[in-house]
């Protein structure tokens, strides 16, 4: 069973289970383009992949680091955080709809 880790902002880490992957378009401060990183996620008007944020912090980097590192400001970093964060807490599957037994039991 794949197993995601990821960050939360208050630093603690998070294991996840049969997480089904984050629609990053729904975050406002990335972008894919066909052609800029083979399409992967990066910030938005930069190079950088989303994925430098979450490996950096997994081996330990602090956000100063990873912002001096690959030139990007706390607002970026912490959006992608967030985003992510917020992103756990939304259901993977919409809650069953009411089963109804077209054959009671008598």
């Amino acid at each position: 069973m794949p197993v995601a880790k990821i960050w939360m902002t208050n630093y603690d880490e998070v294991e996840v289970s049969d997480m089904t992957p984050l629609d990053w378009s729904q975050c406002p401060v990335v972008e894919s383009v066909p052609g800029k990183r083979s399409g992967a996620w990066v910030f938005r008007n930069t190079r950088t992949p989303v994925s430098v944020v979450f490996d950096n912090l997994e081996a330990g980097a602090s956000i100063e680091e990873i912002m001096d590192w690959f030139h990007l400001s706390r607002e970026q970093v912490v959006a992608v955080i967030d985003f992510a964060a917020r992103s756990l807490d939304a259901p993977a599957f919409p809650p069953p709809a009411e089963r109804v037994d077209a054959h009671p039991v008598r």
